[in-house]
């Protein structure tokens, strides 16, 4: 799992793919923590992607670094940890996000990534997959 964090980190941004309505959604994110011995993302409740999240739970995370040539898919369960400990480990790691976010603010949300499968790959070596 720390490997996946340090790649995420190193890239900044990733993208997170969701389902709604049969339809592939996907958008950019760059907030991503270790807390509680789990891999963990944030968002806002009045966005969609929370809405997606809800209904269903299941989505994908892709990361490229540009430098190596490596890329990450990470497919997991996105399960919503509504602790304020979460959201105050999470906002302290993004301390910019407090503008917009707050602990209990019923707005932060965080989720924790269940039963992960990351898989790295490239063009010049064989794919590793990691499950955590």
């Amino acid at each position: 799992m720390q490997e996946v964090f340090d790649f995420l980190k190193k890239c900044k941004t990733y993208y997170l793919a969701t389902c709604e309505n049969g339809q592939a959604r996907v958008r950019p994110f760059g907030t991503v923590d270790i807390y509680d011995g789990t891999l963990r993302i944030q968002t806002g409740a009045s966005k969609p992607v929370s809405h997606q999240l809800k209904e269903n739970p299941k989505g994908e995370i892709c990361a490229f670094d540009a430098e190596t040539g490596t890329w990450l898919r990470i497919a997991a369960t996105f399960v919503e940890d509504p602790r304020i400990e979460a959201q105050e480990h999470m906002l302290d790691a993004y301390p910019n996000l407090r503008k917009n976010y707050a602990p209990g603010d019923g707005n932060t949300i965080i989720y924790y990534l269940k039963d992960a499968e990351a898989t790295f790959s490239s063009f010049s070596a064989p794919s590793r997959t990691v499950k955590f």
